[in-house]
């Protein structure tokens, strides 16, 4: 079976045209084009998204099923709350959005994504990511310990469409506290769904699930036309996952 060639500025086939389970490939679309923002955009809000690695040209994705996070089915497993119930307490632990999205996906590219041996977080999608996050598509969601980028990880949005990318950690369990944070802000703005993309255990072990790809695409194609949220984390979100805390007498 041929693999659609795209020149940059082709428009990318339909996503239900990918590879199937019976192919070379299973969710492949299509190769070539370019990561401009406009591309960028046109592919995540058709359930489509951008993987390779050195050596190969920009290669296009849509596989069914798709692993998505439910944001009302989050595990919070004892471990992780009694974590973020200290985090939250403590005035040496803060969640940034944004602040330093460089830097992020910087570290998430010397994180390899399992099954591979090296990074697919090549320098032109540092510069494409780069480029999509100062449009306001692109974010950083970032744990801070006692001053210092403890772990994180950046998304894509587009209006109310969310789609995870990559983590990384440099302190026991911030990754997780930067995903709890986004299912924490994703909840008090309405956003029902957060995309995974691929399958794998941790992600599963968090409550994310597979999904069909058509009504993944159908969700994708609503939730993005809706007006998206101010990207910026406000402590009273932890409410969403911990139980409030009680204001104190005066």
């Amino acid at each position: 079976m041929q693999l659609p060639w795209l020149d940059p500025g082709d428009p990318l086939p339909d996503a239900a045209l990918a590879w199937g389970d019976a192919d070379p490939v299973p969710g492949l679309l299509a190769a070539g084009g370019s990561l401009d923002v406009a591309s960028l955009l046109r592919a995540y809000g058709s359930g489509i998204f951008p993987w390779f690695s050195e050596g190969q040209p920009i290669l296009w994705w849509s596989p069914d099923p798709r692993m998505v996070l439910q944001t009302a089915d989050f595990r919070l497993h004892r471990s992780l709350r009694k974590t973020l119930t200290a985090f939250r307490a403590s005035p040496r632990c803060e969640i940034r959005f944004d602040h330093g999205f460089e830097t992020v996906i910087s570290a998430c590219s010397q994180a390899p994504r399992a099954g591979q041996s090296g990074t697919w977080i090549l320098p032109e999608m540092l510069a494409a990511y780069g480029e999509l996050h100062r449009a306001g598509h692109a974010h950083s969601i970032e744990t801070w310990i006692d001053g210092a980028l403890a772990g994180g990880l950046y998304c894509v949005a587009i209006g109310r469409a969310v789609f995870g990318e990559s983590m990384f950690t440099r302190r026991p369990d911030a990754s997780k506290i930067a995903l709890a944070a986004l299912v924490a802000f994703c909840r008090r703005h309405g956003i029902a769904m957060i995309d995974c993309q691929q399958k794998t255990s941790h992600l599963a072990s968090l409550g994310a699930r597979e999904m069909p790809r058509q009504r993944f695409v159908s969700h994708v194609a609503h939730a993005r036309r809706e007006p998206g949220p101010v990207w910026r984390f406000e402590p009273v979100y932890w409410n969403e996952l911990l139980p409030a805390r009680s204001s104190i007498p005066t």
